[in-house]
């Protein structure tokens, strides 16, 4: 049994957003992501689902085109093929995505 903690070691990168992945098991997968406030927007349509949650800081998502804001404690349901962009996030932004493939 492995013990670890979400706010361990989740300073910020200089730039873009650090992706890690603390669980895959069958068709799961859980990751944590930090965030800089230096990103660049790139477009995500990804091919399973998923469910993320803002556990510290906020963001400013683009969501099939619609504006979309997260502070922490919020979460959204992304369906598999749903266009959705970074647009602005807070410096150390920490969230949780749970990946259905």
């Amino acid at each position: 049994m492995r013990i670890d903690n979400l706010f361990a070691n989740a300073a910020a990168p200089a730039q873009g957003e650090r992706f890690e992945a603390l669980l895959t098991h069958k068709n799961l997968v859980i990751e944590r992501i930090v965030s800089s406030a230096a990103i660049t927007p790139t477009q995500y349509v990804q091919t399973q689902d998923e469910w993320v949650a803002m556990l510290q800081g906020e963001a400013t998502l683009e969501v099939a085109g619609e504006a979309v804001e997260l502070r922490s404690g919020d979460y959204l349901f992304l369906p598999a093929g749903t266009p959705h962009t970074v647009r602005r996030v807070s410096e150390g932004a920490l969230w949780l995505a749970i990946h259905l493939h």
